[in-house]
């Protein structure tokens, strides 16, 4: 069964798997699951080798993918901060292979430890076993902040045409879930427009398929939500 994304090719599911190409970055993909696995963290399909095409093989995680606007009730909301803080927590037991290579497109403000990198609803899977992350393809060295930033944008639904005092109200509901701490907030709230605008400007940059046209298609919704941010969080 096909199941290409608005992004990725090549995907295809045959029986309880999942198989996708494999990149230059998978061998340090299929570690970081492989970690997640051995150290109890439910949240990330198990990887389970190649197949005959050099594909890799992954745990099929049945379940319902997020809405893209970002619509999840409160309690929702707190739990998917709690799945990142435990996520954050199992990552930062991680010990990379040696001269790993990673496929991280817009650069961290600092590494500090390996990141999902886009923790989003397109991302995410409702499963029986709880919150599940796919895609890790873009996985590397980021912060526990620049990850926060951008799954607190995409899961809250942060955007333009939502009134600034419930953006507010999500973005505590979240951080309260993630367990946040208090001195933590005000650089997590001005890093938010920041990294709004750096997702802007690299699909802004694109020269090739299928970022320029996703930026085509979402570009002024990137730029809109930047401006939204930076004008209210700094």
């Amino acid at each position: 069964m096909n199941l290409d994304g608005n992004v990725t090719s090549g995907l295809e599911r045959v029986g309880d798997t999942l198989r996708r190409p494999a990149g230059p970055w998978t061998e340090a993909v299929d570690a970081l699951l492989k970690h997640l696995h051995d150290v109890g963290f439910e949240g990330a399909p198990r990887p389970l080798g190649r197949d005959a095409r050099g594909r890799q093989v992954l745990e099929f995680v049945p379940g319902d993918v997020g809405d893209e606007r970002g619509t999840y009730s409160d309690p929702e909301l707190a739990s998917i901060g709690r799945m990142l803080a435990e996520l954050h927590q199992a990552l930062a037991s991680f010990t990379p292979p040696t001269s790993p290579r990673w496929h991280v497109m817009i650069p961290p403000d600092r590494q500090e430890l390996v990141c999902h990198n886009d923790v989003a609803p397109w991302n995410l899977v409702r499963t029986v076993r709880g919150w599940v992350l796919i895609d890790w393809d873009n996985a590397g060295p980021s912060s526990r902040l620049w990850d926060l930033a951008y799954a607190a944008q995409a899961m809250c639904g942060l955007r333009a045409d939502r009134p600034v005092p419930e953006s507010k109200a999500r973005l505590s509901t979240f951080l309260n879930g993630y367990g946040l701490p208090d001195d933590q907030r005000p650089a997590l709230t001005a890093m938010l427009g920041r990294r709004a605008r750096a997702m802007y400007e690299i699909l802004s940059g694109a020269q090739q398929e299928p970022w320029s046209r996703i930026f085509t298609e979402d570009g002024p919704y990137w730029r809109s939500t930047a401006e939204y941010l930076e004008d209210w969080s700094t």
